[in-house]
């Protein structure tokens, strides 16, 4: 499974909304529900998927899913 499509499923699970298709470009503001809260959990959710851990450092350099998924990605190796 590629890292967008399991992304995808976290953030599914997350928002509680099984056929939301999340992209690069996407915002906050382009998913229902996206709050302070929910993104502490979406996070938290990431990190426990993909066995990472983000610095406050990265998680404020984050301004939609492209700039996330790369920092997973890279992560990764």
């Amino acid at each position: 499974m590629s890292t967008m499509n399991k992304l995808n499923e976290i953030f599914c699970e997350v928002f509680d909304q099984d056929d939301l298709q999340i992209a690069p470009e996407m915002t906050a503001n382009d998913v229902d529900g996206w709050d302070s809260l929910s993104h502490i959990n979406l996070i938290v959710a990431v990190e426990s998927a993909f066995k990472i851990r983000f610095n406050q450092k990265e998680l404020l350099t984050f301004k939609n899913v492209g700039d996330l998924l790369s920092s997973i990605e890279s992560k990764l190796g």
